[in-house]
């Protein structure tokens, strides 16, 4: 684990951006399980990806006009308990830092990994995640 003070700036990176900030297994419980419709997890980590591409991405991502109903984020290699718990509901899908995944119901219907992300830009990255969102969570405000 790293100095917290060295990782502030990672998670306000993110939670500047109105995403939830998970630290604890029972935050994720209740932040994945007292919603309907679509919530996206984001897997932060401090790894040079993360910085230069994955956390970029979200934020070009949350631009776009179709949204999930709700963001959080764990921090991989902090809040180890928090993100083994995230990790819990990603079933089928071995951990990876950084990641994100869209659930609906507490079941993922979207995932993204570290191979997905560590070597491309974040304009390719948000354009996926922009799909998956028009994808997946414009469905939900059909139901």
């Amino acid at each position: 684990m790293y100095p917290e003070i060295m990782v502030i700036p990672m998670r306000e990176e993110l939670t500047r951006l109105g995403i939830e900030e998970l630290r604890s297994a029972a935050d994720v419980d209740r932040f994945v399980q007292n919603e309907s419709g679509t919530t996206m997890m984001v897997v932060n980590s401090i790894c040079g990806c993360a910085a230069g591409r994955m956390r970029p991405a979200v934020r070009l991502a949350l631009q776009n006009a179709t949204k999930p109903g709700k963001i959080g984020t764990v921090f991989a290699g902090q809040d180890t308990e928090a993100t083994a718990r995230a990790r819990s509901y990603f079933t089928g899908y071995p951990p990876s830092s950084p990641s994100i995944a869209i659930l609906r119901d507490g079941q993922v219907i979207y995932m993204m990994h570290r191979h997905q992300i560590e070597t491309r830009d974040a304009a390719a990255i948000a354009a996926d995640l922009k799909a998956a969102f028009d994808q997946h969570c414009a469905a939900t405000a059909a139901h």
